[in-house]
């Protein structure tokens, strides 16, 4: 009868824990300036230092339409000299999404040239998506880190699963 209730528990938490299957890549929204949005406030610069921007994710512009528009420029070279000639894109709606669909440098600036002077320009360098591995082992350690010490083994039971363990003791006493 022991085995039997070992079994089920067993079971019970593998089924209750979500395990197995290949984890999705979700695709991450940064907006860009996090509370300050697009403004000279905001430093742009420290702002994105320590992101990764993957194939798939998007960057979000939030600005005052009435004062800012965005351009996308073609090169580093533009963007240092804030050289806002023939741009490849440009932003006005004062909420805008940009998709990052391939790997590679992206480059944006203020189309005022004294704010782009000013530091109101973002460089993103877009990587590859993980490969499920490098998820898989990223998510891992962010989770143990996070977590924290954990007293004992219980302490990672979720409330479902100690209610089927209650339950399953529950009838395996009852009989």
């Amino acid at each position: 009868m022991a085995s039997l209730l070992t079994v089920v528990v067993v079971t019970l938490l593998a089924v209750g824990s979500g395990g197995g299957g290949a984890m999705a890549q979700a695709v991450q929204h940064h907006v860009v300036g996090d509370d300050l949005g697009w403004d000279l406030s905001s430093n742009l610069a420290a702002w994105a230092k320590d992101r990764i921007f993957r194939v798939g994710d998007e960057i979000w512009f939030a600005y005052a339409a009435a004062e800012e528009s965005i351009l996308e420029l073609r090169s580093s070279d533009k963007l240092e000299a804030c050289d806002l000639d023939d741009p490849i894109g440009m932003y006005t709606s004062g909420v805008d999404k940009v998709s990052l669909a391939g790997e590679g440098a992206r480059y944006f600036a203020s189309s005022t040239p004294e704010n782009c002077k000013n530091g109101l320009k973002l460089r993103v360098h877009v990587v590859p998506q993980a490969t499920n591995d490098e998820h898989t082992r990223f998510a891992a350690l962010s989770a143990e880190a996070a977590a924290g010490p954990v007293p004992s083994a219980l302490a990672r039971l979720k409330a479902p699963q100690l209610l089927w363990i209650a339950f399953v003791i529950a009838v395996a006493l009852w009989f």
